[in-house]
Protein backbone atom coordinates (compact mmCIF):
# COMPACT_ATOMS: atom_id res chain seq x y z
CA UNK A 1 0.00 0.00 0.00
CA UNK A 2 1.07 3.49 -0.16
CA UNK A 3 3.61 5.08 2.39
CA UNK A 4 2.44 7.88 4.69
CA UNK A 5 3.77 10.31 2.67
CA UNK A 6 1.44 13.62 2.75
CA UNK A 7 -0.24 14.39 -0.65
CA UNK A 8 2.54 16.03 -3.39
CA UNK A 9 2.10 19.23 -5.49
CA UNK A 10 1.99 17.08 -8.58
CA UNK A 11 -1.15 14.70 -6.53
CA UNK A 12 -2.76 18.10 -6.45
CA UNK A 13 -2.25 19.17 -9.37
CA UNK A 14 -3.27 16.18 -11.24
CA UNK A 15 -6.62 16.09 -9.05
CA UNK A 16 -7.37 19.66 -10.10
CA UNK A 17 -7.08 19.02 -13.55
CA UNK A 18 -9.59 15.59 -13.26
CA UNK A 19 -12.08 17.59 -11.28
CA UNK A 20 -11.45 20.50 -13.55
CA UNK A 21 -12.28 18.40 -16.88
CA UNK A 22 -14.88 17.21 -15.07
CA UNK A 23 -16.70 20.68 -14.47
CA UNK A 24 -16.06 21.98 -17.89
CA UNK A 25 -17.47 19.38 -19.47
CA UNK A 26 -21.03 19.57 -17.67
CA UNK A 27 -20.60 23.21 -18.53
CA UNK A 28 -19.64 22.38 -22.81
CA UNK A 29 -22.43 19.46 -23.06
CA UNK A 30 -25.00 21.46 -24.06
CA UNK A 31 -23.13 22.41 -27.41
CA UNK A 32 -23.76 19.67 -30.45
CA UNK A 33 -20.58 19.16 -32.43
CA UNK A 34 -20.35 17.11 -35.67
CA UNK A 35 -17.55 14.69 -35.52
CA UNK A 36 -17.19 12.57 -38.68
CA UNK A 37 -20.75 12.49 -39.19
CA UNK A 38 -21.29 11.77 -35.62
CA UNK A 39 -23.87 14.17 -34.11
CA UNK A 40 -21.81 13.89 -30.42
CA UNK A 41 -22.67 16.38 -27.09
CA UNK A 42 -19.09 18.79 -26.57
CA UNK A 43 -18.45 17.11 -23.53
CA UNK A 44 -16.98 14.50 -25.06
CA UNK A 45 -13.69 16.05 -26.45
CA UNK A 46 -13.38 16.62 -22.73
CA UNK A 47 -14.69 14.15 -20.36
CA UNK A 48 -12.28 11.25 -21.06
CA UNK A 49 -10.24 13.09 -19.75
CA UNK A 50 -11.54 12.63 -16.57
CA UNK A 51 -10.94 8.81 -16.68
CA UNK A 52 -7.69 9.08 -18.09
CA UNK A 53 -6.34 10.97 -15.31
CA UNK A 54 -8.72 8.65 -12.88
CA UNK A 55 -6.55 5.97 -14.36
CA UNK A 56 -3.29 8.28 -13.35
CA UNK A 57 -4.58 8.53 -9.74
CA UNK A 58 -5.61 5.18 -9.27
CA UNK A 59 -2.53 3.50 -10.60
CA UNK A 60 -0.02 5.78 -8.93
CA UNK A 61 -1.41 6.87 -5.92
CA UNK A 62 -4.29 3.66 -5.13
CA UNK A 63 -7.97 3.50 -5.09
CA UNK A 64 -8.05 5.55 -1.37
CA UNK A 65 -6.64 8.51 -2.45
CA UNK A 66 -8.07 8.52 -5.77
CA UNK A 67 -11.84 7.48 -3.93
CA UNK A 68 -11.08 11.00 -2.07
CA UNK A 69 -11.09 12.86 -5.37
CA UNK A 70 -13.86 11.42 -7.02
CA UNK A 71 -16.08 12.03 -4.11
CA UNK A 72 -14.35 15.56 -4.02
CA UNK A 73 -15.67 16.10 -8.39
CA UNK A 74 -19.21 15.00 -6.94
CA UNK A 75 -19.45 17.81 -4.08
CA UNK A 76 -18.32 20.54 -6.51
CA UNK A 77 -20.17 19.11 -9.71
CA UNK A 78 -23.36 19.65 -7.41
CA UNK A 79 -22.08 22.61 -5.80
CA UNK A 80 -21.44 24.16 -9.66
CA UNK A 81 -24.86 22.62 -10.59
CA UNK A 82 -27.14 24.43 -7.72
CA UNK A 83 -25.51 27.61 -8.24
CA UNK A 84 -26.37 27.83 -12.06
CA UNK A 85 -30.02 27.05 -10.87
CA UNK A 86 -29.74 29.81 -8.60
CA UNK A 87 -28.41 32.64 -10.22
CA UNK A 88 -31.29 31.72 -12.90
CA UNK A 89 -33.68 31.74 -10.67
CA UNK A 90 -33.06 34.88 -9.11
CA UNK A 91 -34.97 38.38 -11.61
CA UNK A 92 -32.71 39.83 -13.27
CA UNK A 93 -32.83 43.69 -14.47
CA UNK A 94 -34.90 44.98 -17.09
CA UNK A 95 -32.00 45.72 -19.03
CA UNK A 96 -30.08 42.57 -19.04
CA UNK A 97 -31.53 41.26 -22.64
CA UNK A 98 -29.23 37.67 -22.18
CA UNK A 99 -31.35 35.99 -19.50
CA UNK A 100 -32.56 33.76 -22.14
CA UNK A 101 -29.15 33.13 -23.84
CA UNK A 102 -27.79 32.54 -20.13
CA UNK A 103 -30.27 30.25 -19.03
CA UNK A 104 -29.64 28.06 -22.04
CA UNK A 105 -26.17 27.38 -21.47
CA UNK A 106 -26.21 27.40 -18.25
CA UNK A 107 -29.35 25.65 -16.93
CA UNK A 108 -29.59 22.59 -15.98
CA UNK A 109 -32.69 20.27 -15.06
CA UNK A 110 -32.59 18.04 -12.03
CA UNK A 111 -33.16 15.36 -13.55
CA UNK A 112 -30.41 16.10 -16.08
CA UNK A 113 -28.36 16.98 -12.55
CA UNK A 114 -29.26 13.44 -10.83
CA UNK A 115 -28.47 11.41 -13.88
CA UNK A 116 -25.29 13.31 -14.63
CA UNK A 117 -24.24 12.70 -10.92
CA UNK A 118 -25.10 9.10 -10.76
CA UNK A 119 -23.27 8.20 -13.91
CA UNK A 120 -20.31 10.37 -12.79
CA UNK A 121 -20.06 8.21 -9.75
CA UNK A 122 -20.33 5.39 -10.94
CA UNK A 123 -18.47 5.03 -13.89
CA UNK A 124 -15.63 6.06 -11.98
CA UNK A 125 -15.53 4.05 -9.30
CA UNK A 126 -16.07 1.21 -11.63
CA UNK A 127 -12.88 2.34 -13.55
CA UNK A 128 -10.79 3.22 -10.07
CA UNK A 129 -11.61 -0.43 -8.72
CA UNK A 130 -11.25 -2.38 -11.55
CA UNK A 131 -7.90 -0.60 -12.18
CA UNK A 132 -6.40 -1.32 -9.04
CA UNK A 133 -8.12 -5.15 -8.76
CA UNK A 134 -6.29 -5.95 -12.21
CA UNK A 135 -3.04 -4.21 -11.25
CA UNK A 136 -2.63 -6.70 -8.56
CA UNK A 137 -3.73 -9.53 -11.15
CA UNK A 138 -1.13 -8.39 -13.30
CA UNK A 139 1.07 -7.44 -11.09
CA UNK A 140 1.61 -4.42 -12.37
CA UNK A 141 2.45 -5.45 -16.21
CA UNK A 142 0.10 -4.44 -19.04
CA UNK A 143 -0.55 -1.07 -18.24
CA UNK A 144 -2.51 -0.25 -21.41
CA UNK A 145 -4.57 -3.27 -20.67
CA UNK A 146 -5.43 -2.19 -17.39
CA UNK A 147 -6.40 2.04 -18.26
CA UNK A 148 -8.51 0.30 -21.21
CA UNK A 149 -10.12 -2.37 -19.79
CA UNK A 150 -11.22 -0.33 -16.67
CA UNK A 151 -11.67 2.81 -18.89
CA UNK A 152 -14.10 0.73 -21.13
CA UNK A 153 -16.25 -0.49 -18.12
CA UNK A 154 -16.57 2.28 -16.78
CA UNK A 155 -17.30 4.62 -19.53
CA UNK A 156 -19.66 2.21 -20.63
CA UNK A 157 -21.84 2.45 -17.49
CA UNK A 158 -21.86 5.82 -17.43
CA UNK A 159 -23.25 6.64 -21.10
CA UNK A 160 -25.74 4.23 -20.59
CA UNK A 161 -26.80 5.56 -17.17
CA UNK A 162 -26.55 8.76 -18.57
CA UNK A 163 -28.67 8.78 -21.09
CA UNK A 164 -31.04 6.44 -20.14
CA UNK A 165 -31.83 8.87 -17.03
CA UNK A 166 -31.52 11.78 -18.86
CA UNK A 167 -33.72 11.27 -21.73
CA UNK A 168 -35.81 8.44 -21.36
CA UNK A 169 -39.35 9.30 -22.84
CA UNK A 170 -38.26 11.93 -24.27
CA UNK A 171 -36.66 10.50 -27.38
CA UNK A 172 -37.52 7.15 -29.09
CA UNK A 173 -35.61 4.15 -27.73
CA UNK A 174 -33.67 3.65 -31.34
CA UNK A 175 -32.13 6.78 -30.92
CA UNK A 176 -31.42 6.61 -27.68
CA UNK A 177 -29.48 3.23 -28.64
CA UNK A 178 -27.57 5.55 -31.07
CA UNK A 179 -26.78 8.26 -28.97
CA UNK A 180 -25.20 5.35 -26.61
CA UNK A 181 -22.95 3.56 -29.38
CA UNK A 182 -21.79 6.66 -31.25
CA UNK A 183 -20.48 8.22 -27.84
CA UNK A 184 -19.13 4.91 -26.54
CA UNK A 185 -17.34 4.29 -30.13
CA UNK A 186 -15.79 7.92 -29.54
CA UNK A 187 -15.11 7.96 -25.82
CA UNK A 188 -13.47 3.97 -26.48
CA UNK A 189 -11.34 5.59 -29.87
CA UNK A 190 -9.82 8.54 -27.46
CA UNK A 191 -8.98 6.48 -24.94
CA UNK A 192 -6.83 4.10 -27.24
CA UNK A 193 -5.33 7.01 -28.93
CA UNK A 194 -4.02 8.64 -25.96
CA UNK A 195 -2.82 5.49 -24.25
CA UNK A 196 1.17 6.46 -24.82
CA UNK A 197 0.27 9.99 -23.23
CA UNK A 198 -0.84 7.76 -20.32
CA UNK A 199 2.02 5.89 -20.32
CA UNK A 200 4.11 8.92 -20.05
CA UNK A 201 2.85 10.47 -17.37
CA UNK A 202 2.66 7.61 -15.13
CA UNK A 203 6.18 6.58 -15.79
CA UNK A 204 7.04 10.35 -14.92
CA UNK A 205 5.16 10.46 -11.49
CA UNK A 206 6.62 6.75 -10.45
CA UNK A 207 9.83 8.44 -11.16
CA UNK A 208 8.94 11.84 -9.13
CA UNK A 209 7.13 10.11 -6.22
CA UNK A 210 9.36 7.36 -6.10
CA UNK A 211 6.73 4.80 -5.01
CA UNK A 212 4.43 2.65 -7.30
CA UNK A 213 1.02 1.78 -5.06
CA UNK A 214 -0.57 -1.85 -4.75
CA UNK A 215 -3.53 -1.80 -3.16
CA UNK A 216 -3.23 -4.75 -1.30
CA UNK A 217 -5.84 -5.38 1.74
CA UNK A 218 -7.30 -2.13 0.62
CA UNK A 219 -11.27 -2.17 1.25
CA UNK A 220 -13.32 -0.55 -1.94
CA UNK A 221 -16.38 0.03 -0.41
CA UNK A 222 -17.12 3.84 -2.07
CA UNK A 223 -18.34 5.20 1.07
CA UNK A 224 -15.81 3.92 3.79
CA UNK A 225 -12.73 6.42 3.96
CA UNK A 226 -9.48 5.72 6.16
Amino acid sequence: MLNEKKHSSLFVIISILFVTSLLLSNVIAGKLILIAGWVLPGAVILFPLTYIFGDVLTEVYGFQKTRLIIWLGFICNLLMAGIFMLVIAIPSPEFFESESAFATVLGMTPRIVFASLLAYLTGEFCNSILLSRLKILTAGRFLWLRTIGSSLAGEGLDTIIFITLAFWGTLPASVLGQMMLFQYLFKVTYEAAITPLTYWVVGYLKRREGFDNYDYGVKYNPFQFE
